[in-house]
């Protein structure tokens, strides 16, 4: 190797270490991740939109496991296997409902799932009672220090904290994860998987690539430091030219010419809830202490961390082709 391509060479890193200094995460391994996560999902319902839902099954199953963990950290338990078992039932129940029944189904078996978390969550409101009071009866006998004392202290409101950790992990994962499944029961299911899937994470994109490059205004440094005004712009530039693309390869010109106008709001929207999705895991994220939700997909985090936009553009998604017949 010359003296002039190791110069090259060297360059190139420094330039790739300061754009994953800028974004946060390892471009190189992310692009790679996202390269086969891009294959799987595209290949899972081009042919058939069953597999498409198992594997939204088995996503949310991993992204249950990953909160559990996240919780834990902050001392907070979920039931995860009753949250394994009812958010299963309702994504597959809300795909193989009779036709005409899937959206009652969904708002039937999240009712019926937050019920269940609740139960099995107030097991662990039970449980730290019980802890509370051993503490207390050790301070009333004296035999407790002050590290005891501060342990009641801290026990208490964790005792309703489980419950409330329970409610958010029903509506944050199984009851937005519905709402993925609800369009695939209707016509075009293929450009809606595009929509609910691949145009948040072109927004994502969007915003990393305009965000490393022109990032300068903080859009919000106390949530994410990482997140700039710039990139914002950027995201809905591609939630929109994505969406029109999805458009113009599902319809005629004709139906075009009458629906543009629908997916041009519905790219804006996708840009501004996908960047609501990052803020909202961003805070949950910094609440708990936390950098990444897991460490599965590499240069990515976890799986949580890699569908928090789809997850919020979801309900913007199914709202949008229902009330419109896109």
């Amino acid at each position: 190797m010359t003296k002039d391509d190791h110069s090259a060479v060297t360059d190139l890193d420094e330039a790739v270490n300061a754009i994953n200094r800028k974004t946060g995460r390892n471009m190189p391994q992310a692009i790679a991740t996202g390269a086969i996560l891009i294959t799987v999902i595209t290949l899972s319902f081009l042919f058939n939109p069953q597999p498409f839902i198992w594997l939204i099954v088995i996503f949310m199953v991993i992204g249950l496991w990953e909160l559990r963990i996240d919780f834990a950290v902050a001392g907070l338990r979920i039931p995860v296997a009753a949250l394994w078992v009812c958010s299963a039932a309702v994504l597959l129940g809300c795909y193989y409902a009779p036709a005409g029944y899937h959206f009652a189904a969904a708002v039937t078996g999240i009712i019926i799932t937050l019920f269940i978390v609740l139960l099995f969550a107030s097991f662990n409101r039970q449980h730290s009672e019980r802890a509370a009071r051993a503490i207390l009866a050790k301070i009333n006998t004296g035999m407790a220090n002050d590290a005891t004392v501060d342990d009641l202290h801290a026990a208490r409101p964790q005792r309703y904290l489980h419950i409330a950790a329970s409610i958010l992990t029903v509506f944050y994962i199984p009851f937005l994860a519905s709402f993925i499944v609800l369009p695939i029961t209707m016509k075009h299911y293929v450009a809606h998987a595009v929509l609910l899937i691949f145009i948040p994470a072109l927004g994502d994109t969007g915003g990393l690539l305009f965000g490393a490059v022109l990032g300068r205004h903080k859009l919000s440094e106390r949530i994410s430091p990482n997140k700039t005004v710039e990139g914002m712009i950027g995201s809905v530039l591609f939630t929109v030219v994505g969406t029109l693309a999805v458009g113009l390869c599902t319809y005629t010109i004709d139906e075009l010419r009458s629906k543009w106008w629908i997916l041009l709001i519905l790219g804006i929207l996708l840009g501004i809830a996908g960047m609501f999705g990052d803020l909202c895991a961003s805070m949950l994220k910094r609440d708990l202490g936390i950098k990444d939700m897991g460490h599965l997909l590499k240069g990515h985090g976890g799986v949580l961390d890699r569908v928090d936009s789809i997850l919020m553009c979801a309900p913007v998604t199914f709202f949008t082709v229902f009330f419109f017949g896109l």
